[in-house]
């Protein structure tokens, strides 16, 4: 195998680290293969690919979802820079309902992040020029999208820096009610 899957909190997300091939020449490194999802029990199709750059630290996307039957599965992997990438499971049928989860993914760590259907996701950005790469498994359907203010007090996420750039979208959505 070349990626090593690691459980976490929450249920049916996985933090994805890389099973790296090196030489003196550096390292080689699947980053996505169909098989090894499903042997980690992940069934995905990936029907897009999409990128962003942040310009500045402190900038906040998120947090986003998509509402049924347009829910995404993502993989998202910080291919530049540095951030906190943060997830809440949002599915009412699951024991993780209403936690969230925060990892660091960077050029350095070469970490990624499986979100599930069911989601939200965001992030905010731990250094200027921070790029993020995702890999969905759903066509964006615009309408179908949902988000939840970064700052709302049900989920109260624990962000290591305070974000600075916020969209006004992002900034104000109302309340969370489930």
């Amino acid at each position: 195998n070349y990626m090593i899957f690691t459980k976490t909190k929450l249920k049916d997300a996985f933090v994805i680290d890389l099973e790296k091939r090196e030489d003196e020449r550096g390292f080689f490194a699947r980053t996505f293969c169909v098989n090894e999802f499903k042997d980690a029990g992940i069934e995905i199709e990936i029907l897009q690919a999409n990128t962003n750059l942040s310009l500045k630290k402190g900038t906040l996307r998120g947090m986003h979802f998509q509402h049924s039957p347009y829910e995404e599965d993502k993989v998202v992997r910080c291919t530049k820079g540095a951030l906190f990438d943060v997830i809440i499971d949002l599915r009412k049928d699951s024991a993780t309902y209403k936690q969230w989860l925060g990892v660091e993914l960077s050029e350095y760590n070469h970490r990624a992040l499986f979100v599930p259907k069911g989601f939200a996701h965001g992030f905010v950005t731990l250094e200027d020029n921070t790029e993020a790469n995702y890999l969905v498994s759903q066509i964006y359907t615009p309408g179908a999208e949902g988000g939840i203010r970064f700052n709302d007090p049900l989920f109260n996420i624990e962000w290591p820096i305070e974000p600075i750039y916020v969209s006004a979208k992002d900034a104000n959505h109302p309340d969370y009610k489930g």
